[in-house]
């Protein structure tokens, strides 16, 4: 009930002071948007190049993927090496 009467006031009393001071509200108000804008564009600035910074990244990982297809047949071809010689490791040992 504190909430509603509270805010109740504070409108009223907003209400009454935008009316009283409305000439220097618009003053700040004018002062207030370019700042804004500006501030705004430059974080759109700079999520738009982190985010084009992510594609070239991107780009980047897949001309590394055919060299990476190339190690994984090295390295399964000696796997099959290896568990060849272990095979006849065994036979030995029996």
């Amino acid at each position: 009930m504190k909430t509603l009467i509270g805010g109740a006031v504070a409108a009223v009393l907003g209400l009454i002071g935008m009316s009283i001071w409305w000439k220097p509200f618009l003053q700040l108000l004018a002062g207030a948007i370019p700042v804004m804008l500006l501030l705004g564009g430059g974080l759109a600035l700079y999520l738009g190049f982190d985010e084009l910074k992510d594609t070239w990244k991107k780009e980047d990982t897949s001309v590394d993927t055919s060299t990476v297809a190339d190690e994984s047949e090295k390295f399964k071809e000696e796997i099959e090496d290896l568990k060849q010689e272990i095979e006849t490791l065994k036979a030995e040992k029996e």
